[in-house]
């Protein structure tokens, strides 16, 4: 049975209500995804709060999340209110689409450790199942809603598994959005390739192309998966 608390660095996430628990998906992307300038950032499908939290603390920016699910949105809410950060960040319990029709703000950055399989064996947990699958919300309705609020330097940056990552960045492109950085991610060292952490801007950019490996052979954490998350695992 998952923690119901996690503790990072600066603030805690408790997840009994979410989902979805706290993950290494979720925190890599946090802690991978490019700041920059971003004054505004949007976290699609937040969970328990998590990548928005991380945002939080890497950024002065003022960010918007938004989850589906209601229990996972008010433990997002919960984490938020309990942390440094809570004028910063505003929990919306709706769905992406909505929140993409009603929004009238665009963002310098978009993140979403989204629902990504496609076609896969469904959880017998319903919540779970919303959260991992994406028949809520299809991956075109994400790059529709994406397109709608991504200002026009801005920046969307996503986690998938390997194959969802491959046809996102190709379905991407059709609505304008070129992946300019894409780092494979290896469960282990000389193991396949688990994830892909992708980029995407409106400019055809060359390709920044990366891997990073969670662990090695011995099984221990990676020398580059440390220096990624060191500002937020109390571990590292």
């Amino acid at each position: 049975m998952p923690n119901q608390y996690f503790r990072f660095k600066q603030f805690a996430i408790r997840q009994e209500k979410s989902a979805m628990k706290v993950g290494t998906d979720g925190v890599m992307l946090g802690a991978w995804a490019t700041i920059g300038n971003a004054k505004t950032i949007l976290d699609v499908g937040t969970g328990t709060g998590l990548i928005a939290l991380m945002l939080a603390q890497r950024s002065s920016a003022t960010i918007d999340a938004v989850e589906i699910d209601n229990p996972s949105a008010q433990q997002a809410i919960e984490n938020v209110n309990s942390s440094r950060w809570q004028n910063r960040v505003a929990v919306h319990c709706k769905p992406f689409q909505q929140f993409a029709k009603e929004a009238s703000l665009q963002y310098d950055l978009i993140v979403s450790n989204p629902p990504y399989f496609i076609k896969s064996l469904k959880s017998e947990e319903a919540a779970r199942t919303v959260a991992r699958h994406n028949e809520l919300l299809p991956h075109a309705e994400l790059l529709e809603g994406i397109n709608k609020l991504l200002n026009k330097n801005g920046r969307f940056a996503g986690i998938f598994p390997y194959v969802e990552g491959n046809v996102f960045v190709a379905l991407a492109s059709t609505y304008n959005l070129f992946c300019s950085k894409r780092v494979s991610v290896y469960g282990k060292i000389n193991g396949p390739v688990k994830r892909l952490m992708l980029e995407f801007s409106r400019e055809k950019l060359p390709l920044d192309e990366t891997s990073i490996a969670v662990r090695g052979v011995d099984g221990e954490y990676t020398p580059e998966y440390v220096s990624l998350t060191k500002d937020f695992y109390l571990a590292f």
